[in-house]
């Protein structure tokens, strides 16, 4: 299996790498900070790190071009990168680097990536949404609306795509999670953790392919 995952650098990324390379996959690891991704792929026993800005159309292309180099087709891309804004933090470019990170990256990577999953036998796009899409999050979470606003145009995009996609056997499965310890280490001790929701993708991706599995929507916390 080849795996490629956006902002693999740290948290429910880093965690994803290491549950695929565990299952045997090959992963391609990708972060706007090349150091990042290596540091996530130096103890797999077969991964690549690669730089890819999600905001930049042709950072995209050379990294899709650059996967197709190394490993001719790709499995399951998960689009996990998308830039975080609260609203104490607000900036022009802070707002900007937002929304084209979380909306326009995903469409970057899944259309810059169909072809190379057009090759595969077993092709699934896995999206990290979040709760902050939808009308019932907490209007008052801490988050910038631009950042609503970017999660709430990422679903929207996964869902139409899921039901585009599925004639040629390509699932796009999307996920909802609320906040949960983005620490990869993290203890289960009742906050939702970067484990469970990897369980929950590495679930959707292993299951036969006539089960499509749109979406995980999860409660928010009680």
């Amino acid at each position: 299996m080849n795996v490629v995952i956006t902002g693999g650098g740290r948290g429910l990324g880093r965690t994803l790498a290491r549950r695929f390379a565990a299952q045997g996959a090959t992963v391609v690891v990708t972060a706007r900070d090349l150091a990042a991704a290596q540091r996530t792929c130096d103890p797999l026993a077969d991964a690549h790190a690669m730089r890819c800005d999600l905001t930049d159309p042709a950072s995209v292309r050379r990294c899709a071009a650059e996967v197709e180099d190394r490993l001719g087709h790709v499995d399951v891309l998960v689009n996990n990168g998308a830039a975080f804004l609260a609203a104490a933090e607000e900036t022009d470019d802070a707002i900007v680097r937002t929304v084209l990170s979380g909306t326009a990256g995903t469409v970057l990577m899944t259309e810059s990536f169909l072809p190379l999953l057009r090759r595969s036998g077993r092709p699934d796009i896995v999206t990290i949404v979040s709760l902050e899409a939808e009308a019932r999050s907490d209007p008052a979470h801490i988050a910038h609306a631009a950042f609503h606003a970017a999660k709430a145009g990422q679903g929207r995009y996964a869902e139409i795509m899921s039901q585009r996609l599925r004639p040629e056997g390509i699932r796009m499965i999307a996920l909802y999670p609320p906040d949960f310890d983005n620490d990869d280490d993290a203890v289960r001790d009742g906050m939702l953790t970067a484990q469970s929701v990897a369980d929950c993708v590495l679930f959707a991706v292993n299951q036969p392919r006539d089960c499509f599995i749109r979406s995980f929507r999860f409660e928010p916390p009680a």
